[in-house]
């Protein structure tokens, strides 16, 4: 055997390819080992807590921190939000859908089943649109991370469920301001539209707590409920015309009363100003007649006690010369003799 024949062989190219093919494929493959046993070793920041799962089973709950597992399949890390976290999640269950809202605008046939897409019946056979957004807290992580991506779709149904009970308990100006004119008239009735989101509230709470009594709970807890309700377009534009009308009545009403008010004023200071003018008038009148009849009563007063029997013919005498004077023509006729006396008189 040569022996430079075997060195050479050692040192060929194939075999210095293969050797170093062969180092960097285990390096390669130390770091991913590396890089495997230790992907579940992270950072939990102060808004999220973390279920480790080993092998689908809970194994323990850990808050904000370092928090150290075994590698997957082994172990399984879920990510949920904090205890004392809120999430909000809009329930779009309960709004029109799209298509029905296409069909309003003209662009395809509404039927049936779009007719009523979106609406909830009311108490009194109305309708109303609900647009409901949810704040609640994960309570029991391990039914939360169990359910999965069935915690959404559930929460909806219970949402809808629970809004379809609210309505149909409540008449449509207890849900929303359908007349504004009943607020200040009514307390109860602000008192029960308030009153509808802590019994929103309740019912979702209470569907939650009887899922968790048999076994499929989902692991949330409803904090407080935003609710905005909404009528249909032509319900809106027939209650803004009443509204309006409403308005118009009661402009108009006090309009008109003011103008009574005015012209029952007016009448009244003329009835007081006609009453006063008679007054004065009735007592000038009194005063005057008085005047004028002061001396016939002084004249009938004095006949009747005869205190003074001359009293009348030298009032006569006084007086028939004023009175002859005024008169155009004078005859005097004597009853016992045929003869006239004519005085002629100046004309007047």
């Amino acid at each position: 055997m040569n022996p430079e024949r075997n060195v050479s062989a050692s040192d060929s190219p194939w075999l210095q390819a293969s050797r170093l093919a062969f180092i960097a494929l285990y390096g390669i493959t130390l770091v991913a080992a590396l890089g495997w046993a230790i992907s579940n070793i992270r950072q939990i920041g102060p808004e999220s807590r973390a279920v480790v799962l080993r092998l689908g089973a809970l194994t323990r709950i850990e808050n904000a921190g370092l928090l150290l597992a075994w590698p997957r399949p082994l172990e399984q890390v879920v990510l949920l939000p904090s205890a004392d976290r809120i999430i909000e999640r809009r329930v779009e269950t309960l709004l029109r859908s799209a298509q029905a809202q296409k069909a309003e605008l003209g662009a395809g046939p509404l039927g049936d089943a779009l007719a009523g897409s979106g609406y909830l019946l009311t108490g009194d056979a109305g309708v109303v649109q609900l647009d409901v957004r949810l704040f609640y807290k994960v309570t029991d992580p391990y039914a939360y991370v169990l359910q999965g991506e069935h915690v959404a779709p559930a929460l909806d149904r219970l949402v809808a469920r629970s809004a379809v009970t609210v309505c149909a308990s409540r008449d449509l100006d207890t849900i929303l301001v359908a007349r504004p004119e009943l607020v200040g008239t009514d307390n109860q009735l602000a008192e029960r539209r308030e009153r509808l989101r802590s019994d929103l509230v309740q019912g979702i709470n209470t569907q939650l707590a009887a899922l968790e009594a048999t076994g499929t709970g989902l692991g949330i807890h409803i904090e407080r409920v935003d609710l905005q309700s909404s009528l249909p377009r032509d319900a809106v534009n027939a209650f803004n015309a009443v509204l309006t009308a409403s308005q118009q009545a009661e402009k108009n009403v006090a309009s008109a009363r003011n103008d009574a008010a005015k012209q029952i004023q007016a009448a009244t200071q003329a009835a007081d100003r006609t009453l006063q003018v008679a007054k004065a008038q009735a007592g000038e009148r009194v005063a005057r007649a008085n005047t004028d009849t002061a001396t016939i009563i002084s004249l009938a007063q004095t006949q009747r006690t005869h205190t003074d029997p001359g009293l009348l013919l030298r009032l006569y005498r006084e007086r028939i010369t004023k009175i002859l004077a005024q008169a155009g023509s004078i005859t005097t006729l004597d009853p016992h003799d045929d003869a006239h006396l004519i005085l002629q008189g100046t004309q007047p």
